[in-house]
């Protein structure tokens, strides 16, 4: 399927692959594997410090999903808009998402 051609899709994005869509998906569901595991050790009453660490493994893999995401769109969606004359936008755009994103 060719997902340039859906006309719900926003003008601005280039399309993710079947293999992109995957390894995000993949990486999300183990992460929430984590959420649930951290959710287990509370209902057991763990140690505060091993579920701070947890909790900490689990930020920092969301930060990573993230910034692939962030790298991708920059490397992509922002080059092509440069490339048909909508960079300023595009780059505003992905600076405004880049601010929020380092809180």
């Amino acid at each position: 399927m060719n997902h340039c051609e859906d006309n719900n899709m926003n003008a601005k994005m280039v399309p993710r692959t079947e293999q992109e869509i995957e390894s995000i998906i993949k990486r999300l569901k183990r992460i929430e594997g984590q959420v649930r595991g951290v959710q287990k050790m509370v209902e057991d009453n763990r140690y505060c410090i091993d579920i701070l660490v947890q909790i900490s493994a689990i930020h920092a893999a969301l930060k990573k999903v993230g910034f692939n995401l962030l790298e991708r769109h920059a490397k992509h969606c922002v080059s092509k808009a440069i490339r048909e004359g909508n960079g300023e936008e595009s780059i505003r755009e992905l600076l405004d998402v880049i601010k929020q994103f380092s809180k």
